[in-house]
């Protein structure tokens, strides 16, 4: 069984106060308690502060690009479906430049989990909006108030359809424990956005306000109603839901590939000369 010190990595280097801590600690908690060693696992991110956290775990990892952690996540699945892979991102890095390949990544239903680090602002780039921040807030590029309606993640994950919707908060450690083992024990693809205060660039949606406003969905709430959930999804602002919002069982897009379905491609023979071949056609 694997142990917390397995996946020791780098000293992390967010601002003290930072809900990225909260969220680091509860990832390797979560994944000792899963029994998932850090050679099964893989962590894959974008640019941003929340993109930082596989520096600072031990496993295997990809730092990509700005909003391109999904089409790498989704490659490393495809190729290896024995593999646990985890897609960890901002609400910029995917929200904004990440929207189009999240939007194909809940259709296609790869059983990729994504764990959205979301503080309603850019962290790195020093506090502009992101699609998160409310009408109206005022930031250094936004003197005059956001203008652009305030994105929902929720509405629009359970309106697509996403196999996996859920919503949890940095500061309720054992609900996020939680909300990370349904995702990873989900089979497709899962949507967890994690209210991540940032107490930097973000004065308004601090720890005290996320408290005043998050609740637990109660027991009797019916995750697999598509239209109870996407009213459920549209509940923001004086009350907060947090918890499985929505849930499916649509096959997986591994299980419908039929080169993949029985043995991962990383297990499969390969014959050079037949690449070699197909090649030529090319030349």
């Amino acid at each position: 069984m694997p142990t917390l010190d397995d996946y020791k990595g780098l000293t992390p280097a967010w601002c003290p106060g930072c809900g990225n801590f909260a969220i680091l600690k509860i990832f390797k908690e979560t994944m000792v308690e899963l029994g998932i060693e850090p050679h099964r696992l893989t962590v894959v991110s974008g640019i941003g502060q929340a993109p930082k956290l596989p520096h600072y775990i031990k496993c295997n990892t990809f730092n990509g690009l700005h909003g391109r952690t999904l089409p790498v996540a989704t490659g490393i699945r495809l190729t290896n479906h024995e593999m646990h892979v985890i897609a960890v991102a901002g609400d910029g890095d995917c929200y904004g430049e990440g929207g189009n390949h999240l939007i194909h990544a809940m259709r296609r239903n790869i059983n990729v989990k994504l764990f959205v680090h979301d503080n309603q602002i850019y962290g790195l780039t020093k506090g502009q909006a992101s699609p998160t921040s409310m009408e109206g807030m005022q930031t250094k590029t936004q003197p005059f108030g956001v203008l652009s309606e305030q994105l929902n993640p929720m509405a629009m994950a359970v309106a697509l359809d996403c196999s996996f919707v859920a919503r949890s908060f940095a500061g309720d450690g054992e609900h996020l424990k939680g909300m990370m083992k349904e995702a990873i024990n989900h089979k497709g693809f899962a949507l967890l956005d994690i209210l991540q205060p940032c107490v930097t660039f973000n004065k308004i949606n601090t720890y005290e306000w996320y408290r005043q406003r998050v609740y637990h969905l109660r027991t009797e709430y019916n995750p697999e109603d598509r239209v109870e959930a996407f009213k459920m999804a549209l509940e923001w602002g004086e009350k907060i839901p947090i918890g499985i919002i929505y849930k499916n069982n649509r096959p997986s897009l591994e299980e419908r590939v039929p080169v993949i379905k029985d043995k991962p491609l990383v297990k499969q023979s390969f014959d050079i000369s037949k690449l070699e071949t197909t090649l030529k056609e090319f030349y």
